[in-house]
């Protein structure tokens, strides 16, 4: 059975001309080193080479091969914003995605290519160098003009195409040039192989340059394009390629080529590539047309026309269906052209405009236009998730133009869309730059929302003090003002802060005065935030009926609303009250109905919660089998996705599982992992349930026992821990034995350190190039020097004598 290697890599536009030796000798660099960046000139290739060379090591990566494009990003802050959410890493607590990033790359055998390097360099050289340091078993590819400079790097200068000569008229220059010709609808190009040959020596073998050269052939022969950039007939290009000289020769000769299709274009295509520069990334027509026609210039009727000229010059590429893109090199270009234009700024107002528009759009009817069907909803929000990387660039000129109105609705918008997938991080540092400014025009509700919106962040990231400041202070102000579904949303922030605060009696009026505001203005979102809420303060207080009876309302409202996120959190909380009142076989019903509502939302924050919480009640259910791989999809997506909180979750639930198979030694190891990654993220305090647990285990075993697996567990890396207790070979309750020497073999040694990095037999095999049956024999010889039975114990051993297979 062949596993599908996770990946984003694109579909190649076109086929891949030359370049063989080159990629031949990259895939062997990329397998053998840590950092290879490709360095060159703009045009020279280097993304097309990496993304080709990254294609081919997809079976070396078995977790997956990454594509991170960067030139879409000017501050230097968001490339690890880029990188988590290209790897599925949420906001844990906004403002530490790094420590999610960790998480995630720690144990990872992946690659990541960086693309476009240049303008951030020294930020992704600090994280290339970090991450590299911390994650052994990841590679990075990168492309740049100049290099990093971390330690470790490999350059490889990306040379041109090959150029033709007498022994090799049909070089790559040549291939790529003539494939591309034909492509273009060019004819005869066969027969002026002379020219041809002219042409790619002008063109010093760019690839980007060839390509531009050759979509002009079917209007202009080869001959006669050589003839202009070389600068005959007085063609003032000839001048520009020569006019910097401080520039490599290759990027003047670049610039000249770039220029010159600009100058052959219609006036009206050169306005449009000039506005499409305002763009980070894709766009659509649609997008184009709001932002780009201006009804004078240019008129929306005449976009698609001139957006398919663009593109049959490849001045434009198609990205996806309906979707474009420009090149780096080329938008740089238009965007220079766009300054000395003077229509910078007011093409950028135009698109944070657009952007706000089209993201408030993406909110309402996704989340509360009931008459829609739920798929035609969701892709709305989806459509919200695909202007991220443009509200990101909207956001930065509503601060840098002080227009913190537009910012601020644009914020809000995007907020709500990325909660569904529970991704709310960078929208709250979004609301803390825009409070920032002058709000004296503002109106005072978006200014209270947004402060609801900062307050959500702080409550994530546990200032409950600030956060509750700024939330009532910002309910309070919304109050003064007609009802709309953003107060709701307040609400719902406020009772969360007081909740967590303990002001069960405030929370509770609060949560009756959102019933009553919801209900007279059939909000029926709201609502089900209402009864949560209420169902919430009614299990705190042990009232398992009341609680019962408001998620059974939540339910019925949410089925109404049609909204399968709020379907989603009635039903896991209706399978918490279910759980507190012992009907474990309701709650287990409840989690599972939720799980394909969550899967289908792509929230995976949530659904790593929900398979902790049905393997915890299979788990009590003496489902063994059904417990164990809920809590391994929750552990494994809580590690996808850089969520330590979820990992502890994840943990807190192999103990369950462990208790509920008199494994105590098991239960007490993995309540002590996540013990100490609670409190290594910040959060102290041992559970309730850690206690009991605690107090039963001393009671059976001993308290010097219990604390010597407490100590033990502390120290172990929670996969391991999980690892050897979901594999259900716990060993027995007495103690290794302490011995003075162990007697092991080095190679012996080097397995038992792999055993407690929670190496399976497959995986020390692979790392050490020997057969699984070799290693089996090792693990054989193991227990009997050492008078295990079981291969966690060694694992457990291992990890107690510091034997590390780096020293061994």
């Amino acid at each position: 059975m062949i596993t599908q290697v996770p990946h984003n890599l694109p579909a190649e536009p076109n086929r891949f001309v030359g370049r063989v030796r080159d990629v031949a000798e990259l895939a062997a660099l990329v397998h053998e080193q840590r950092v290879v960046t490709l360095s060159g000139v703009g045009g020279i290739g280097k993304t097309r080479l990496a993304l080709r060379v990254a294609a081919q090591q997809l079976s070396r990566f078995p977790d997956g091969v990454w594509l991170v494009e960067l030139a879409r990003i000017g501050n230097p802050e968001l490339i690890v914003n880029e990188l988590a959410e290209v790897l599925g890493v949420r906001d844990e607590v906004p403002g530490r995605l790094l420590d999610g990033l960790r998480t995630r790359l720690r144990t990872a055998r992946a690659l990541i290519v960086l693309d476009n390097c240049e303008h951030l360099v020294e930020r992704c050289a600090e994280l290339v160098a970090g991450l590299s340091s911390e994650c052994p078993e990841l590679r990075f590819l990168l492309t740049s003009r100049e290099p990093l400079r971390v330690p470790g790097e490999l350059v490889w200068r990306v040379p041109p195409l090959e150029l033709p000569d007498e022994r090799h008229p049909e070089a790559e220059s040549v291939l790529l040039f003539v494939e591309r010709a034909l492509a273009a609808g060019a004819s005869g190009v066969a027969r002026v192989m002379d020219d041809v040959v002219r042409l790619c020596h002008v063109l010093d073998g760019l690839p980007l340059a060839l390509e531009l050269a050759a979509a002009r052939t079917s209007r202009l022969s080869p001959g006669h394009i050589a003839d202009r950039l070389a600068g005959r007939g007085g063609e003032r290009l000839g001048l520009l390629a020569a006019g910097d000289r401080t520039a490599p020769a290759r990027q003047r000769t670049l610039l000249a080529i770039v220029e010159w299709s600009h100058e052959l274009l219609p006036p009206k295509e050169r306005v449009l590539l000039r506005r499409l520069s305002v763009f980070a990334g894709p766009f659509d027509l649609g997008l184009a047309e709001q932002v780009c026609a201006d009804g004078g210039i240019l008129r929306r009727a005449e976009l698609p026309g001139l957006l398919t000229g663009l593109a049959g010059k490849s001045l434009v590429r198609h990205h996806a269906p309906g979707r474009y893109r420009l090149l780096e090199t080329i938008k740089q270009y238009a965007a220079e052209r766009l300054e000395e234009a003077g229509e910078a700024a007011h093409l950028r107002d135009r698109h944070l405009k657009a952007v706000c528009e089209e993201m408030e759009h993406c909110h309402e009817a996704g989340s509360f236009d009931r008459r829609m069907p739920w798929q035609e909803r969701f892709a709305h929000l989806t459509r919200g998730r695909a202007l991220l990387d443009d509200s990101r660039n909207a956001v930065d000129w509503a601060v840098e133009s002080r227009a913190p109105v537009l910012g601020l609705r644009l914020a809000r918008a995007a907020m709500a869309v990325m909660a569904v997938r529970g991704d709310l991080g960078e929208s709250v540092g979004w609301h803390e730059r825009l409070l920032a400014l002058d709000l004296s025009g503002a109106p005072a509700d978006l200014v209270a929302v947004a402060r609801s919106g900062l307050a959500y962040g702080l409550e994530l990231a546990d200032e409950l003090g600030r956060a509750e400041e700024l939330v009532v202070r910002g309910l309070e102000e919304q109050k003064r003002h007609p009802y709309t579904h953003w107060l709701g949303i307040t609400y719902g922030v406020a009772l969360t802060v007081l909740f967590r605060t303990g002001q069960s009696e405030r929370a509770r009026r609060y949560a009756a005065e959102l019933e009553a505001a919801a209900g007279a203005h059939d909000d029926l979102f709201n609502l089900v935030t209402a009864r949560i809420a209420q169902l919430n303060l009614a299990l705190f207080h042990g009232r398992t009926d009341e609680a019962r009876r408001y998620g059974e309302e939540a339910l019925a409202l949410a089925g109404q609303a049609g909204h399968h996120w709020s379907l989603a959190r009635a039903l896991t909380h209706l399978g918490a009250v279910a759980e507190a009142a012992g009907d474990l076989e309701t709650a287990r019903s409840h989690h599972a109905a939720a799980l394909p509502l969550l899967e289908d939302l792509d929230n995976r924050i949530e659904l790593a919660r929900c398979q902790a919480q049905i393997g915890r009640v299979a788990a009590g259910l003496r489902d063994y089998a059904a417990a164990r791989g809920h809590i391994a999809d929750s552990l494994a997506l809580s590690r996808q996705t850089g969520q330590r909180r979820g990992i502890v979750r994840a943990l807190m639930a192999v103990s369950a599982l462990a208790h509920a198979r008199d494994d105590l030694e098991g239960a007490v190891l993995a309540a002590a992992a996540a013990t100490a990654l609670r409190e290594s993220i910040g959060q102290v305090g041992a559970s309730g349930r850690i206690e009991e647990l605690l107090a039963l285990v001393r009671a059976r075993l001993g308290a010097d026992r219990v604390e010597l697996l407490w100590a033990r567990g502390r120290r172990m890396p929670p996969e391991v821990v999980a690892g050897f207790v979901l594999d259900g070979d716990p060993g027995p309750a007495a103690p290794p034995p302490v011995l003075a020497h162990d007697g092991l073999t080095a190679r012996e040694r080097e397995i038992a350190a792999m055993l407690a990095r929670g190496l399976s037999n497959r995986g020390v095999a692979e790392a050490l190039v020997i057969s699984p049956a070799t290693v089996a024999r090792h693990v054989a010889i193991i227990m009997e020097k050492l008078g295990f039975d079981s291969r966690a114990r060694i694992a457990v051993w291992a990890a107690e004598h510091g034997v590390d297979a780096e020293r061994t």
